[in-house]
């Protein structure tokens, strides 16, 4: 059940401010007040309301005084402010304040109805579109590295047409994402998006799923239901996890792709079906065939274009900007103030295999931000499994082993011991190498200021001068 909206009334008249909480409590609202502009800060302080319903003439503190304290704390909370006719020039002041709307004393009560809803779509608007922004950000495909590279242009050549694509890749790659890049890059994309994940449903259950059922077509079909094919109508439907479809099953699926219509369960008529078909899977479907798992004409059939999504081993110089992408969407979720990881926790991302691929590093990610009290991820908040994997010297190239023998002036069979200098070392080196020695761009992805950048590599012996 979706909670009522809350409202706080604000007004030192007695009379009038309890005349306003019964009337907003009838129109179903939950109603607190207080009665001067003080408590109302202190208030909003303490709690959240969806509007403010406030009087601009008050002992102790005005409602315009109120209303910049309440923004001050709270910019997002709908303030509507009441006054006299004769006060209507302080009530344009407070709309250049930050005030949604202005009532006029006595009110209409009709005028209050249609403003309180109008101020609740306006905010149910905002949180809309700030949820949506969000998802779209964490939908991004990121990534700089020459596979993901070539991906992208094989999506954007694939996407305006028609064809039926099948993506494939080991699990938590990202299949769906690639998969609503197409859609969203089509001629599709005003259309549908229906995904299905094929794996999560029995062979009875998916095929109603996929092309509906009559009513009474089986026990608890109460009523006739359009199927996923139909839903997707204009649209893009994604089969997700299509290697686990039963045989019996791939049969009825392949006729609906070759003849572009469906039946639905316990009818003989047939219906048309306009819908892009967007499959994927983290089964090699060829080995399948030849096991005999897998219907070799619908494989072909969905294998018009294939798209190989690799795996972050694949791709470890993408892996801090896929972090810093997930701090930045996580941060903002739990309202935290992240800037971005020490040098130490990076090394230790970059260097772990990541056998759940990029799903497993967002989970690592959010499970970081949760946990920090800071503003840089350090080990601490890195899962136990990244930290314990973590044996720097054995990636290290042979002539920093031999450097530090020299350095040391002891001669040693195996690797010298490294230590925590050492290693931020080698990886403030790296990290400026990759960013094409761009000093600015380096500190940015280190976590650290331009200044301690040049100071630390001017300890190395390096040269530390300008970018250019």
């Amino acid at each position: 059940m979706t909670a009522r909206p809350s409202i706080l009334v604000v007004d030192d008249d007695n009379g009038h401010r309890l005349m306003l909480e019964a009337l907003l409590g009838k129109w179903g609202y939950r109603v607190e007040s207080a009665v001067n502009g003080v408590q109302a800060v202190e208030k909003v302080r303490k709690g959240p309301f969806d509007v403010v319903l406030m009087d601009i003439r008050m002992p102790d503190m005005d409602g315009i005084t109120a209303l910049r304290g309440i923004k001050e704390y709270n910019p997002a909370v709908p303030v509507v402010l009441m006054t006299a006719y004769s006060a209507v020039e302080s009530a344009v002041e407070a709309l250049k304040s930050g005030a949604y709307d202005y009532l006029i004393k006595p009110l209409d009560f009709d005028v209050l109805k249609l403003t309180l809803n109008r101020t609740l779509e306006h905010s149910q608007l905002k949180a809309e579109n700030s949820q949506l922004r969000a998802e779209k950000g964490s939908r991004t495909i990121v990534g700089n590295s020459p596979a993901i590279r070539r991906m992208l242009e094989l999506i954007e050549t694939v996407a305006p047409s028609d064809a039926t694509v099948l993506i494939t890749g080991k699990s938590g790659t990202g299949k769906e994402l690639v998969a609503r890049s197409i859609h969203q890059l089509s001629a599709r994309s005003a259309g549908p998006w229906v995904a299905v994940n094929c794996a999560a449903l029995s062979e009875n259950l998916l095929e109603s799923e996929l092309f509906g059922h009559e009513k009474g077509a089986f026990t608890g079909a109460d009523k006739r239901r359009e199927g996923r094919f139909l839903q997707a109508s204009g649209g893009t439907l994604f089969l997700d996890e299509i290697g686990e479809i039963p045989l019996q099953m791939q049969v009825k699926l392949l006729r609906a792709l070759q003849q572009r219509e469906i039946q639905r369960v316990g009818s003989d008529d047939t219906i048309s079906v306009d819908v892009r078909i967007v499959a994927a899977t983290n089964r090699n479907l060829l080995e399948e065939v030849r096991a005999g798992r897998f219907r070799e004409d619908l494989y072909y059939r969905l294998n018009v274009v294939s798209i190989s999504v690799p795996s972050l081993a694949e791709r470890p110089e993408d892996i801090p900007l896929l972090a810093q992408h997930f701090l930045n969407i996580h941060g903002q979720r739990n309202r935290k103030e992240v800037k971005g990881f020490t040098p130490l926790a990076m090394d230790m991302l970059i260097r772990y295999s990541w056998p759940g691929n990029v799903r497993e590093l967002e989970n690592a990610v959010e499970r970081a931000v949760v946990l920090l009290c800071g503003q840089y991820v350090s080990e601490r908040e890195l899962p136990q499994a990244v930290v314990e994997a973590y044996h720097p010297e054995l990636a290290l190239p042979e002539e920093h082993h031999a450097e530090r023998s020299s350095v040391s002036g002891q001669e040693h069979d195996g690797p010298s011991p490294v230590t925590l200098e050492d290693m931020e070392r080698d990886f403030i080196i790296k990290t400026v190498k990759e960013c094409g020695d761009n000093k600015s761009e380096a500190a940015k992805r280190l976590g650290i200021s331009r200044k301690t950048l040049h100071t630390k590599l001017k300890s190395y012996g390096l040269n530390s001068g300008s970018d250019e």
